[in-house]
C-alpha cells in the first residue's frame, strides 16, 4: 500500500495553517507536506506536527514573490543570489524540522528569454543547491508542472527534467513526479514512473480534469497505486490536490485505494 502525506497547502483550507496539522492526523494521515513554511516559525511549525504525530516530508525552496504570481527563480538569471540566499534559509528550517528533501521550482521563462541562457542558469543553481543540501543530508528535488495551470512555467516534461539532472550531474538531485501535471503535459504515467523509478525521490497526485481528489476523473487511480507497489516505490506520495467539497468529505478514496 502506498503511503500518502497530506498537502497542507491545498488541504483544510478552511482551517489556519497550524491547525491543518491535526486535521491530517485525524484524517489518517501520517505524514504531511506543503509548498512553504517560511511564514512560520521553525518552533511552532514544529511543535505542531509533533502535537499532531506526522512527518514534515517536503516543503519548497522559496520561490519567488509568491503573490505576485512568481512561480520559483531558479532560472532566472538575475536572481541567482537571491536563489542561494533561499537554499539557506530552506536549509535552516529543514534542518530543524526534520524534512529529508525540498523541492526546487525553477519558475517562469520572461517573454524573450533565451532558452539556453535560462537552462544553464538552471543548472549552475541547482549545482549549488544539490551541493549544500548534499551537506546537510537534503535531498534535492526538481518537478515539471503543466503549462496550462501555469503558462510560461520553465520546467514543463519529464524528457527536460531528466535531461537537466543529466546536465547538472549531481547525485543528490531527484524527479519529483506528479501525476496531474504529467497527465496534462504526456501522459505515459505508469510507463514513465516505471522507467525512471531510480531518478524519482517524491511523488504526487491529484485527478483530472479539476485537480480534485483521486476517483474523480480521467485517472485510473486504481491501477497506479497497485502498479507503483509492483515496481517497488518506497517514497511518499503528496495529495496536492482540491477538494471537490470539502477536505475530509472527499477521503473515501483514502480508505481503499
Amino acid at each position: 500500500m502506498p503511503k500518502f502525506a497530506a498537502n497542507l497547502t491545498m488541504l483544510y483550507t478552511e482551517l489556519p495553517f497550524l491547525d491543518r496539522f491535526a486535521a491530517a492526523s485525524q484524517g489518517g494521515f501520517k505524514a504531511v507536506e506543503f509548498l512553504f513554511p517560511y511564514a512560520y516559525t521553525v518552533e511552532h511549525i514544529r511543535d505542531k506536527a509533533l502535537a499532531a504525530g506526522v512527518q514534515i516530508v517536503l516543503h519548497n525552496l522559496p520561490a519567488g514573490d509568491w503573490d505576485a504570481g512568481e512561480r520559483g527563480i531558479a532560472c532566472l538569471p538575475d536572481r541567482v543570489s537571491e536563489f542561494r540566499e533561499g537554499v539557506g534559509r530552506a536549509i535552516e528550517y529543514a534542518t530543524a524540522l526534520g524534512v529529508p528533501q525540498l523541492n526546487c521550482l525553477a519558475g517562469k521563462a520572461p517573454a524573450g528569454a533565451d532558452p539556453q541562457h535560462l537552462h544553464n542558469t538552471l543548472v549552475a543553481n541547482l549545482q549549488y543547491a544539490a551541493r549544500e543540501l548534499q551537506r546537510h543530508g537534503i535531498k534535492l528535488l526538481i518537478e515539471p508542472i503543466n503549462i496550462h495551470d501555469i503558462p510560461g512555467f520553465f520546467l514543463n516534461r519529464s524528457a527536460q527534467a531528466l535531461a537537466v539532472m543529466d546536465d547538472v550531474g549531481s547525485p543528490n538531485l531527484y524527479l519529483q513526479y506528479d501525476i496531474y501535471h504529467m497527465q496534462r503535459m504526456e501522459g505515459e504515467l505508469a510507463a514513465t514512473m516505471e522507467k525512471n523509478l531510480p531518478r524519482i525521490a517524491h511523488i504526487q497526485l491529484a485527478d483530472n480534469p479539476g485537480r480534485n481528489e483521486p476517483g474523480t476523473g480521467e485517472i485510473n487511480y486504481r491501477f497506479l497505486f497497485q502498479h507503483i507497489d509492483r515496481i517497488g516505490y518506497q517514497g511518499w506520495i503528496g495529495c496536492e490536490y482540491k477538494p471537490k467539497t470539502t477536505t475530509t468529505a472527499g477521503l473515501g478514496w483514502l480508505a481503499a485505494p
